[in-house]
Parts: structure tokens; sequence; C-alpha cells
């Protein structure tokens, strides 16, 4: 991952995906999470998360932590100085010198992005839309092409504030691979529409380009919390359907119910559930992508010690890591994550 040159970055500051056990650790970290607590011995202490764009990692601040806690709050960039221990099988840093930067923090070294390159990404994207017969459909398609305000936030945006996709340019990553796996759906099930399934594929989360916000930290905005991308998203599309002469309606409905339904369930945030088969195809393989992404930053991330994963509070689970657990990637695992993103790109995938 690429190292940027900022003023923010003190000497020897180390990126969280490199640090280990029982090393000193210093550098500019911005606080995910905050929290004041007391020992029981009625002491106070401030338990951290701390994280930039490589990672994040628990920490504690034993001195002088009411006085410290005041000089920053949740969100905000730190610089510190620490020495790392392991706790319950974790690296924990123990957090010995704190204050504010002196310099403005640069947001590339807090904010994690997508793998692969944007362009690309774009151009594997377009290839697949332009698989698309329906002259309404293409053309619903083309106004958001051509919307630049739009194509400029859906590059950028990321698909989630946790747990899948979750860095800029995540959106168009989590969209090009749903309609990747709609292309083969709809070429392996010949009772779908693939028009209209790779259609929504690439409309079903375009509402996120409203429903998140991101500079130092990705955050939801006001109208992402009091609406939803799934409404933001049928907003949106109704909005280019003004513009377009003799859109057929029936066409119109069930796009808006691809796009409301793709959650699956209404506890899963779903105004409905999906109740034809590109609704259900979607909605599968919209899960699949968020959960597989999720769960392999999870897996890749983990820092238990030993064959398994920490429990993960999502899935109410342990993971066997199998090869994942390895400190140094094989030169076949090397091959192997070379193949997958030419896959990525790859038209005929």
């Amino acid at each position: 991952m690429t190292e940027p040159s900022t003023d923010c970055r003190p000497k020897g500051h180390i990126w969280v995906e490199k640090i280990e056990a029982e090393t000193r650790v210093s550098g500019c970290y911005r606080v995910k999470k905050k929290k004041l607590s007391t020992t029981r011995n009625g002491n106070p202490f401030l338990s951290l998360i701390l994280a930039d764009k490589t990672g994040e990692l628990p920490a504690k601040v034993w001195d002088r932590a009411e006085d410290l806690s005041k000089l920053f709050r949740e969100g905000e960039v730190i610089e510190i100085a620490g020495q790392t221990t392991t706790y319950q099988g974790q690296i924990q840093l123990t957090v010995s010198r704190l204050h504010t930067p002196s310099e403005t923090p640069d947001p590339d070294m807090f904010v994690e992005t997508s793998p692969f390159d944007t362009q690309e990404m774009m151009r594997s994207l377009r290839t697949i839309l332009n698989q698309v017969k329906d002259i309404h459909l293409k053309a619903l398609i083309d106004g958001f092409w051509k919307d630049r305000k739009f194509i400029d936030l859906f590059k950028n945006a990321p698909a989630a504030k946790n747990f899948h996709h979750n860095y800029l340019g995540g959106l168009l990553e989590h969209t090009l691979s749903v309609c990747r796996l709609a292309t083969q759906a709809a070429d392996h099930y010949s009772s779908l529409n693939g028009d209209l399934l790779i259609t929504a594929a690439f409309l079903h989360d375009v509402g996120k380009t409203r429903e998140f916000s991101w500079n130092m930290k990705i955050d939801y905005t006001d109208e992402g919390r009091l609406v939803g991308h799934l409404v933001l998203g049928v907003t949106m599309v109704d909005k280019k359907l003004m513009s377009l002469k003799n859109f057929p309606e029936g066409l119109a409905v069930r796009l808006r119910h691809l796009i409301l339904s793709h959650h699956g369930q209404y506890n899963f945030g779903s105004p409905k559930e999906p109740k034809f088969l590109e609704a259900f195809a979607l909605h599968l393989l919209d899960d699949l992508d968020a959960k597989m992404n999720g769960l392999n930053r999870f897996m890749e991330r983990d820092r238990q010690e030993g064959a398994w994963t920490d429990f993960n509070r999502m899935f109410h689970k342990y993971f066997l890591k199998s090869a994942i657990a390895a400190t140094q990637e094989t030169d076949e695992k090397k091959e192997t994550k070379e193949s997958r993103q030419g896959l990525l790109f790859s038209p005929d995938f």
C-alpha cells in the first residue's frame, strides 16, 4: 500500500498493518472510538481504537486519562507514542505520549481506498452495461453515466461504513462485482431477464452517493440516516425517468422494487421483500458479494494467534483462517491474487 508523504507523519510512523507485539510505536492515527472508564480502584483510563488507512488497533491510556481526553474528540487525529503488548491473544497499544498534531493531517493517511484502479473498474463496468439491449434501460443507464456530478461521487464513494467495501472506491468496486455476478447468473438461468438484472445491479446502491460522507472518515449524512440509500436510490432513478419519454411504467415499477427489496428482509432494512425472480437474484448476489468482501477483510486483519479468528460478533462464530494466517505471502498466493485482479477486469469473466 502506498505510503503518502505528509507533514502530519512524525518520523518513524508505523502503519497499523505493520505493527507487531512488543514494538515501540509512534505516529498520527485517527481516533475511531473513544471511551473514558474507571478501573475497579476508581482510577480513570481511556480505551481507544486507533486507525489509519491500513487498519485499526486497540489502545489504552492509563496516565492522565481525564486530562488527555479533553484534548481530542472521537473522529479526530492524534499524534501518539507507545508500546504494544499482547492481551488475550491480540495486540494492544499502551500510549505513553499523546498530543494533537501541529500540522493539518492528510486525509489520505486515514481513509482506505480500493486496491483496484478506478479507471480500469469504470471501463470494465461500461463494458458490462453496453451489453444491455433494451432501449429504455439503456437510456436510463446513459442518463446516469453522462451525469458528471453523479459519476464523480460514484467513483469515490464507499459502499458501507463498517462491514464491506468500507473504503473510498468501494461502491464502484462492489457495483462492478455485482454486475459481473448478474451477467453470470443471467447466462446460467435462462428465465432471468438479463437486461433488467444488470441494470438493477448497476443502480441498486446509487443512493449511497448521498447516504455517506467521506473525508477524514466515512460517516452517514443526515439524509442517509433519515431516509437511507434504498429510498434515495429510487428517488434518483425517478428523477432520471422524468427526462425519458415513453419509459414503460411497468418497467419503472419493477426497477423501483428491485432497489427497494435488494436487502431481502424487513429486518435488514428492506421496505419490501423480493417478489419476482430478478429481485430475488439481485438480493442474493448483493448479499454474496458484501459478505465475501467483509469476511475476507475480517480474516485478513484478524490479529488472533493460531488457525482461528477472534469471535465475529456479526456472524456469532469463529472462522478458520487457513492459509490467510500466514505472515508471508507465498509466490502461489501472489499469483492467485494477481489472477483474481485480472478476472475482475476481464470482459469475459
